[in-house]
């Protein structure tokens, strides 16, 4: 069957940065539809070429993924720092600050971003954006017994809080972590990223949120005529 265009973008942008793996690298494996794509690209060199990487996986699904295509894999105990960590994300700010979470490990992926000396970004075209906030809400995990006030919190600073649910399952989405998530969402954007973000980290039972800033070194951003434009942090 053949891929949309926005699939066929998510793969160039997946294969791109594929490439710029070389043997020796320890990478950061993003989760989601985009970084599958470059999972399944490193792991076809590792078969095909030889190629010799480690990866830590920043979910279970990201793991599962990275096992199926043969990428060994070892923890952040196991290595100081990473050469290179690539993900997805769902809002690009022209600063190259982000919006993640919607596949709900935002937390593992921070983690992981924050220890790697480059971070790719993977994106289609759509997920520009002017200013964040504007198409997507900050996903804030939260302990459950921490939800109720935590939503209270989010309100009186301007949001509109709902708890995500689960889709094929009934009850709230529970992380990796066993948290809940809840979707923030700024009716007119997110004036100051770095004041919200300062004030989320401060909310009690609050474990982190969606807001990436000032973490990417490139975007690479797959377009609708195929070109792939490769965005960098000056």
């Amino acid at each position: 069957m053949p891929l949309s265009a926005t699939e066929q973008a998510k793969k160039a942008v997946g294969e791109k940065v594929a490439a710029l793996v070389v043997s020796g690298m320890r990478l950061g494996l993003g989760t989601g539809s985009t970084a599958a794509w470059a999972i399944r690209a490193i792991g076809r060199r590792v078969r095909e070429e030889g190629l010799q990487v480690v990866g830590v996986p920043t979910s279970y699904a990201a793991e599962q993924l990275a096992r199926a295509e043969g990428i060994p894999l070892v923890t952040l105990a196991d290595v100081e720092e990473l050469d290179l960590a690539f993900d997805g994300a769902d809002e690009v700010s022209p600063a190259l600050d982000l919006i993640k979470g919607r596949g709900a490990a935002h937390t593992r992926e921070k983690v992981v971003a924050t220890q790697a000396r480059r971070f790719v970004v993977l994106v289609d075209a759509s997920k520009l954006v002017h200013r964040l906030g504007t198409r997507c809400p900050v996903p804030v995990e939260v302990l459950p017994m921490a939800a109720a006030p935590v939503m209270r919190q989010l309100r009186r600073m301007g949001a509109e809080p709902v708890l995500r649910m689960g889709k094929a399952k009934d009850g709230p989405v529970v992380t990796d972590q066993g948290f809940w998530v809840i979707d923030a969402h700024f009716p007119e954007g997110i004036d100051d990223p770095q004041a919200l973000a300062m004030t989320l980290s401060t909310i009690p039972g609050v474990l982190d949120h969606g807001l990436f800033l000032g973490m990417a070194t490139d975007v690479l951003v797959g377009e609708a005529n195929g070109q792939i434009r490769h965005m960098q942090r000056s």
